[in-house]
């Protein structure tokens, strides 16, 4: 299995063998690369927080069933979120194929008031970042796997099972790894 090239629009699937509980089992959206380093948000770790929570303002969010993900460690009481749209909203940063990142909430508010099949979201508590070169020295060390994005595996999968799905997916080498359980105490 061959990694892709480093760059925004990929997914960063932690190896099995990756122990930082930061990122252990998770898969990683890169959202930005760089000279200046790497950003991205974790897509598959729920959190039992709603977004009615976060944003207790917005009349629109009442009653939603929306969780917020935990999207890295970094600057955790920072929202952002992720839309999957046909245009991007104003403010946000296109990361690939109909997904952008930002916090315009008029974009949310709008997705909520009139929704279509194909418009969706998700809001993030914090992110992942790397300094310059960290990340590719990460990728040497054998930490990440990285793969073609899919806004699919972002806003139709089971999050849970993100992980485990990706790593039975690279073959018979690492489908022992897929059923591992997480645990828990390293998030």
């Amino acid at each position: 299995m061959k990694n892709v090239p480093l760059q925004k629009g990929i997914f960063l699937v932690a190896s099995p063998a990756l122990r930082d509980p930061n990122f252990r089992q998770t898969v990683v959206l890169l959202c930005e690369h760089g000279p200046d380093g790497a950003l991205g948000v974790v897509v598959n770790r729920p959190t039992e927080i709603r977004i009615t929570e976060v944003l207790p303002h917005i009349p629109v969010l009442e009653g939603q069933q929306h969780v917020v993900y935990a999207g890295g460690p970094v600057q955790r009481n920072h929202l952002l979120i992720l839309y999957h749209l046909p245009q991007g909203p104003e403010d946000t940063h296109h990361v690939f194929d109909g997904v952008y990142l930002g916090g315009n909430l008029k974009a949310l508010e709008e997705i909520l008031k009139a929704p279509s099949p194909t418009a969706r979201f998700r809001a993030f508590m914090g992110y992942s970042g790397w300094a310059p070169g960290q990340l590719e020295n990460e990728l040497k060390t054998g930490s990440w796997i990285t793969l073609p994005a899919s806004s699919a595996a972002m806003f139709e999968q089971d999050q849970t099972r993100l992980w485990g799905d990706v790593i039975r997916s690279l073959g018979d080498s690492y489908a022992i790894y897929a059923d591992m359980p997480f645990d828990p105490t390293l998030n």
